[in-house]
């Protein structure tokens, strides 16, 4: 039986088969998965976090938020769905994408939302917006000191940036 209909962020679907932030080429009007009991490997292992979080309520379910949660190493990215771009500014969402960058902030830990291939970086205390990181790119999360103290600031790299590696390391 096929699922209920949800937005799934097109990274995740047939990687080879479609660029980043497109729909993905089976997605049959933005509704359900043409190829559903063929899918890859890839669709079938996929849980977003609302499926592996049962912390997080039913709001969250991607086709009420029109937010689907993708856990990583150390981040946490919000892909939306294309045609509610916004979705995340709306409560409970943004203050819980600000909870969690607050909480991954001393690891250096990020939160993201990606619109397409737009990406904007939450910050405890600040929004970040890199506009389009490439498949060749990466975000990175600095700390700087100041005399008023750390900041944070968010930078879009090249994924062969010498900072990223001494940012895994820390």
């Amino acid at each position: 039986m096929e699922p209920e209909p949800t937005f799934v962020p097109m990274t995740l679907q047939h990687r080879a088969q479609s660029p980043q932030g497109v729909w993905c080429p089976h997605c049959v009007g933005g509704k359900h998965c043409a190829t559903y009991a063929t899918r890859p490997t890839e669709c079938r292992t996929f849980n977003c976090m609302y499926l592996e979080r049962p912390e997080l309520g039913e709001e969250w379910k991607p086709n009420k938020s029109k937010i689907v949660l993708v856990a990583g190493p150390n981040s946490i990215t919000a892909y939306m769905d294309p045609g509610n771009p916004g979705a995340w500014r709306k409560e409970p969402f943004y203050s819980s994408l600000k909870r969690w960058a607050t909480t991954a902030e001393p690891a250096l830990g990020q939160v993201c939302v990606r619109i397409g291939k737009r990406t904007i970086a939450i910050l405890p205390n600040a929004e970040t917006d890199l506009g389009i990181v490439e498949e060749d790119e990466r975000v990175l999360l600095e700390r700087r000191h100041t005399p008023a103290g750390p900041v944070m600031r968010a930078l879009k790299v090249k994924f062969d940036d010498p900072r990223l590696a001494r940012a895994t390391k820390n």
